[in-house]
């Protein structure tokens, strides 16, 4: 679960809602002082949410990039209905094309950045509609299904919000993760805010996209077809895939490789001004 590091939005950043073809989505959008450079759509991952980008708007708004993070169908505070068809990959793909086609506005294709489930999300949304994208950058997410000791993991969470309800199963992970090495380093705000996110998730989109970490195949030589540009990123450890493997992906992708040195799952929160660094001199690469 990614932890981001405060909540406070940066000055120019607005939370709102992002109206599509296929509903509304919350959003945080952190626009440039001066011309934009280009728009950026950050997807989250597994049990995540817009939040865990909000270190991240303020370096990349200020490089000139219009930086809008999402909270996807039935992720926190963007609605979904109880009914696990509603999360299935081709859908979420298709949320995904609806948003980046509602911020493109006439100013062109939009830079995608998918971290872990997001990746995956993303990859799908790629290869569905290449077009509608200015490049792809996969974060901490790999070819194929997560590593077997995560799809056990998963497996288990799967089963329990199938049998609990949210408040039973956020207190059965408590107590099987025990908090307090984590819990020191975060502030309060952000451990009542890690509660109430997962409070306002929809239980069938974390059962749906837990299948699908489970079971995705891989895709690495469908994208690799595709003539966008890619960007695989990731910290030096990660319990999701391993980095040999991502290290191996992006060969196959013929993709930018960059590793962040110091942080884990979660480059985006654990390192965000190396990970922000990173990205612009990608998308600076491929201006």
């Amino acid at each position: 679960m990614s932890r981001p590091p405060f909540l406070t939005l940066p000055a120019g950043a607005r939370a709102l809602r992002l109206s599509t073809a296929r509903g509304e989505f919350a959003v945080h959008d952190a626009r440039p002082g001066r011309s934009s450079r280009g728009t950026v759509l950050l997807v989250p991952g597994f049990t995540g949410s817009k939040e865990d980008f909000i270190a991240l708007l303020e370096p990349l708004a200020a490089a000139g990039f219009r930086a809008v993070a999402v909270d996807g169908r039935g992720q926190h505070e963007s609605r979904g209905p109880r009914d696990e068809a509603a999360y299935a990959q081709d859908e979420l793909a298709r949320d995904l094309l609806a948003q980046a086609t509602a911020l493109a506005d006439g100013a062109g294709p939009v830079h995608v950045l998918g971290h872990s489930l997001g990746g995956l999300i993303a990859r799908a949304a790629v290869l569905r509609s290449p077009a509608a994208f200015a490049s792809l950058t996969i974060m901490s997410s790999g070819p194929a299904a997560i590593a077997p000791p995560q799809q056990a993991r998963t497996k288990l969470l799967i089963d329990a919000l199938g049998a609990m309800d949210m408040e039973s199963v956020w207190l059965a992970m408590r107590e099987l993760d025990p908090p307090e090495a984590a819990d020191e380093v975060t502030p309060p705000g952000v451990r009542d805010f890690l509660h109430t996110r997962w409070m306002g998730t929809v239980p069938e989109q974390l059962m749906a996209t837990g299948r699908q970490l489970n079971g995705e195949p891989d895709r690495v030589g469908e994208l690799a077809a595709t003539a966008l540009p890619k960007h695989v990123l990731s910290g030096e450890v990660d319990y999701a895939w391993p980095v040999p493997l991502m290290d191996a992906m992006a060969e196959r992708l013929s993709a930018h490789r960059t590793v962040i040195e110091g942080a884990e799952h979660s480059p985006n929160a654990e390192r965000p001004h190396p990970t922000a660094d990173a990205l612009i001199t990608f998308w600076d690469s491929i201006a």
